[in-house]
């Protein structure tokens, strides 16, 4: 669960001043328009909310990926934290829930939760990820122990749910097969086929949905906690072969994907012809966001992943 912050004699950080990352401003215009442009016109006026509000200071520059701000800070008791800051939506709501329920137990520890804003302070982590380990098969073997820690974990309630998430991709699918690159469309139709084999068996496990190896990373040094720890989690509850593809997604190559999929379900036991539907299924749902957006089609590593499964 969140830990609560002590009372502090340091006074509260005021006054921040926070410029909104260019790029960072750019997606949240692009993928809500107005709503997106109202947000980040808003966000520097929310960190320094929430500086004051926790009583925090910045300890260096703010860092961002497409959707969150994050700000490293230090509490009044002089903890290391980072101050992370998003819009709350679909995707992003159920992240404290999911931080919690894990507790730090192979993931970033939640420290505190503002509901209002979905605002968060998290436990600083340093830089290096998975995606540092050279050996990729190392990267993979180690991804995977921490997948399988974290989908043991309980689901809190009010989390999405993959049956749903499935239904909605099946819905979508005639519509992208008029849309779609004719030399796509036999994709999406063998993808849906497998998502329907299965749909049925959704799962009940409490899913990081995107457990790549830039989403691992090492704690600071000193810290005495576990070596890797995952990190901005897009919660889920279903089944725990509906996390295996982002994995094959990043460092791709086009002979390690069968290889890297073997290796990960036989770590974790699974039935690989489940274990192959919901991957496929994966690569719908990523086909399906790529049609939507007037690609035509998947990306090169979606294809080939496909086409080492199908």
């Amino acid at each position: 669960m969140a830990h609560s912050l002590s009372a502090n004699r340091a006074p509260p950080y005021a006054g921040a001043v926070i410029t909104v990352p260019p790029r960072l401003a750019a997606h949240h215009a692009a993928f809500s328009g107005d709503a997106g442009r109202a947000w980040t016109a808003a966000l520097p006026a929310l960190a320094d909310r929430m500086l004051a509000e926790w009583r925090l200071r910045p300890t260096g520059p703010a860092m961002h990926g497409m959707v969150a701000l994050v700000l490293p800070v230090t509490t009044g008791d002089g903890i290391p934290a980072v101050l992370k800051l998003q819009p709350p939506d679909e995707e992003t709501e159920g992240e404290p829930s999911a931080l919690a329920a894990w507790d730090g137990d192979g993931a970033v520890r939640l420290l505190a939760h503002h509901p209002g804003t979905g605002s968060m302070l998290l436990e600083r982590l340093s830089q290096r990820s998975l995606a540092d380990v050279a050996d990729a098969r190392e990267a993979v073997t180690l991804l995977t122990g921490l997948l399988a820690r974290l989908t043991a974990a309980t689901p809190p309630p009010g989390l999405r749910q993959l049956r749903d998430l499935a239904d909605a991709m099946l819905a979508r699918v005639p519509t992208a097969l008029r849309d779609a690159d004719p030399v796509c469309r036999p994709l999406l139709r063998d993808c849906a086929a497998a998502v329907r084999e299965v749909r049925d068996e959704p799962g009940d496990r409490l899913l990081h949905w995107d457990l790549h190896y830039e989403n691992v990373l090492a704690p600071l040094l000193g810290s005495g906690r576990e070596p890797w720890l995952a990190i901005d989690p897009k919660p889920l509850v279903g089944d725990p072969c509906f996390d295996l593809a982002p994995a094959l997604h990043n460092r791709w190559t086009p002979d390690g994907t069968r290889a890297r999929f073997d290796l990960m379900t036989g770590l974790l036991g699974v039935d690989r012809a489940r274990a192959r539907a919901w991957t496929l299924g994966r690569v719908l749902q990523n086909a399906l966001w790529s049609v939507a957006s007037g690609a035509g089609g998947p990306s090169p590593e979606q294809t080939g992943i496909y086409a080492a499964l199908r």
